[in-house]
């Protein structure tokens, strides 16, 4: 039988409503399931950092470093200024090295997309950012001039393009490949053309690309990635970009697919995993129940897809599958959705209705 010790950070914002209704799916996946689950809350986020002085304590970080997984909200409040080296999503990136931040866009039935011909396409691709260097340095050399210059480097290494490199050329050797073709692609997404540092990012991928000879390693530039992604989504199998454009294109690509609250992710490392939807912590609509849970949703069942991977567990990676499901098939029949999606549920009865979806579902049994 598995056992996993799972930290739960729900943060500020509509993290605690959409952390909540994660849990209830992932509880409803864990019955009469042979996997014991332990949850731990840890309070993080903007409104604990002002209460207490401190967002993510040391003695809350070891506790992290024991976990099997970190499920997270969002962090964030307006007025609230905290630099991201002392953020907790900042210290658990660098301090667990979660160098991979996945990412996948993919436009699920029964949900509309803002392109005009998406009806007529099949949009399903992963976007694998780099977490720890890039431009978002996390303190790292940033320096003002005074009052009139600011300075931030932007630093590319050959161990973390290498390493964030073969992680998207190893998803892309277990996907299906493109959609429009079926050829397992990764897209090298950088700057080249101006900045020495993704020209060196460019050139370190050619080197990893080499070690896959039968995936296609293509080049576009940031830029005209933008019109591309809009263009013809279809094309795209896997992208990999450093940090900054990473987490600018996966923006772009949830917008293709519905929306922020429809993207879940992953940040992982050689050891630890943080699963968080993407769409940060929106304290306009905070404590209203109408934010979207769907991508908290599908970050939790990324989690048990992951686990079940890492430790070679069957049913881990079924309880995941089946949260994906039950989410996939409440989109689809559009009657529960929240207004983000044009309805008027609340964010409690999409997470009721997926967790209804779950108990109906039929689960495998798996022995050995």
């Amino acid at each position: 039988m598995g056992s996993y010790h799972i930290v739960v950070m729900r943060g500020d914002g509509i993290g605690p409503e959409v952390v909540r209704e994660g849990k209830k799916a992932i509880e409803a996946a864990l019955e009469r399931v042979a996997i014991e689950v332990q949850f731990k809350d840890v309070e993080v986020g903007f409104d604990h950092y002002q209460r207490t002085g401190v967002d993510l304590s040391e003695e809350d970080m070891e506790s992290v470093r024991g976990a099997d997984a970190i499920y997270f909200g969002s962090i964030g409040l307006p007025g609230i200024t905290l630099p991201l080296e002392q953020a907790s999503i900042g210290k658990l990136r660098q301090g667990l090295d979660l160098y991979a931040n996945i990412r996948p866009v993919k436009l699920y039935e029964g949900v509309e997309s803002s392109l005009r011909k998406a009806k007529d396409l099949v949009i399903d691709y992963v976007i694998f950012r780099e977490n720890t260097e890039g431009l978002y340095t996390f303190g790292k050399g940033g320096f003002l001039i005074g009052d009139e210059a600011a300075v931030n480097p932007l630093i590319i290494s050959r161990k973390g393009t290498e390493r964030i490199a073969r992680a998207a050329f190893d998803m892309a050797s277990r996907r299906n490949g493109a959609p429009a073709d079926g050829v397992k692609r990764v897209t090298c997404v950088d700057k080249a053309n101006v900045a020495e540092a993704y020209a060196f990012f460019h050139k370190v991928f050619g080197e990893v690309s080499e070690e896959y000879p039968n995936i296609k390693a293509e080049y576009i530039l940031a830029d005209a990635m933008t019109v591309h992604m809009l263009q013809r989504p279809e094309h795209f199998d896997v992208i990999v970009a450093e940090n900054m454009l990473g987490d600018i294109l996966s923006d772009l690509g949830s917008g293709t697919v519905g929306g922020l609250g429809l993207a879940p992710s992953m940040e992982v490392g050689d050891r630890h995993g943080l699963f968080q939807p993407i769409h940060g912590s929106a304290p306009d609509i905070a404590g209203k129940n109408v934010a979207n849970p769907i991508a908290a949703i599908l970050s939790a069942a990324m989690m048990f897809r992951w686990l079940g991977e890492k430790n070679n567990d069957a049913i881990a990676m079924e309880v995941g599958l089946r949260i994906e499901r039950a989410a996939e098939l409440v989109l689809a029949m559009k009657r529960v959705r929240t207004p983000d999606l044009g309805g008027e549920s609340s964010t409690a009865e999409v997470g009721d209705a997926v967790a209804e979806e779950i108990q109906k579902g039929f689960f495998r049994v798996f022995s050995g």
